[in-house]
């Protein structure tokens, strides 16, 4: 029986997807082949020697910790496009508040309240401190064209606005799925300088960390809408704030509130509900479950964010190798040669890297010894683990 610990509550349209004769899924579990997991922060947690893979419910992985899992060949995946439809319309909401003041001006309404025959001329008398421009034939930027950020794109041609999409690293599926309404902008200052909304749909890295600050507000239209749906250390928060203050930035919409944000009246600070809904739930974990069982199975690899992805159909009757070493040279020869000195038919034989590590799968044919195969693999100078799939 392989061992799933649940470190959230995951739901069961996901959970469901394990055979109940090969797994058990539980929140107390001790030596686990996998975890799943959505917001739980792993950072501290010390990672058992049994542990295989993690897959997290959405598309964010920063609660893992990514590099020891690597370093430990544990694979994580993630779920990405799972949340999409989920984010893409949060996102839609904060485009049209972002415009027409509708959060203020339903905190003012309500202060109305006991003024009895008076509350419709004052509702006449007091809408024009809450007017705001349409979206109609105004300019959005996406910044970044993943699964959310594709969606959004194509939905607000829906509502005739002129948009701009940048992703250097825009892959052919995304493309396929791009409205050719879609301005493909050439650099990010394309965007600054012609958009009335930016919207972010970009991971959180190194390069992209206060992506969003003094000198790209520099570069915008004055009183653009900015909209944060993807990470909040995307924008320098004082920069910001600064902005707001000079009306450089008109309303600032975020999904990722801190302390130093709440309370002023330019922010619209949404308490991470991008992925809150029930379908979401639903789809990332039955995603997250579903590369997990064919990693487990089959050492297939699908969305994973530290490893190469490889999935190759298996050979009847065959025996599988999952190897992941270090992408060093010669690694490949050193490994066709420990099956060939022990007498395997190697009928499969893929490897893909990813900068510094490797993945390689083996099928193999014939009587072999399978326990002796993983010792003489193991002893090769740079392989991390090693995987038996009958």
């Amino acid at each position: 029986m392989k061992q799933i610990l649940t470190l959230n509550k995951i739901s069961p349209e996901g959970l469901d997807i394990f055979d109940k004769n090969k797994y058990v899924c539980r929140d107390d579990i001790e030596k686990p082949d996998a975890i799943m997991v959505r917001s739980a922060s792993m950072h501290e947690m010390e990672l058992p020697a049994s542990l295989k893979a993690i897959a997290r419910a959405g598309a964010g992985v920063n609660n893992i910790p990514i590099d020891k899992c690597t370093e430990q060949g544990v694979v994580v995946f993630n779920t990405p496009g799972a949340n999409a439809n989920a984010v893409k319309e949060l996102v839609i909401a904060g485009l049209l508040m972002s415009a027409r003041k509708i959060y203020p001006s339903m905190q003012w309404v309500q202060t109305l309240k006991g003024q009895g025959d008076q509350v419709g001329k004052l509702v006449e008398s007091g809408k024009k401190q809450f007017v705001g421009p349409e979206l109609m034939g105004k300019k959005l930027g996406v910044i970044g064209l993943g699964a959310i950020g594709v969606q959004v794109a194509n939905f607000a041609r829906h509502f005739d606005m002129e948009v701009y999409g940048y992703d250097p690293y825009l892959s052919v599926d995304a493309a396929w799925s791009l409205s050719r309404g879609v301005h493909h902008a050439a650099s990010l200052k394309e965007i600054y300088e012609n958009c009335d909304f930016i919207t972010l749909h970009v991971p959180l890295n190194a390069e992209t960390k206060g992506m969003i600050n003094a000198d790209t507000f520099h570069m915008m239209k004055h009183g653009v809408r900015i909209l944060n749906f993807s990470r909040g250390d995307l924008v320098n928060t004082a920069d910001m704030l600064e902005a707001l203050e000079e009306k450089q930035v008109r309303c600032y919409v975020t999904d990722f509130p801190n302390d130093e944000l709440l309370g002023h009246p330019g922010v619209l600070a949404i308490p991470h509900l991008g992925a809150s809904t029930p379908e979401s739930e639903d789809n990332c974990a039955r995603m997250a479950a579903k590369q997990l069982r064919d990693y487990l199975e089959n050492g297939n690899i699908k969305n994973s964010v530290n490893l190469p992805n490889v999935e190759v159909a298996r050979v009847p009757g065959g025996i599988r190798f999952g190897i992941i070493n270090r992408n060093v040279p010669a690694m490949i020869s050193s490994i066709s040669s420990v099956f060939s000195n022990a007498g395997a038919n190697i009928e499969n034989l893929t490897n893909k890297s990813r900068k510094d590590y490797a993945y390689t799968l083996v099928d193999v044919t014939g009587e072999v010894q399978r326990d002796q195969l993983v010792q003489q693999l193991k002893a090769l100078d740079g392989i991390i683990s090693v995987q038996v799939y009958n």
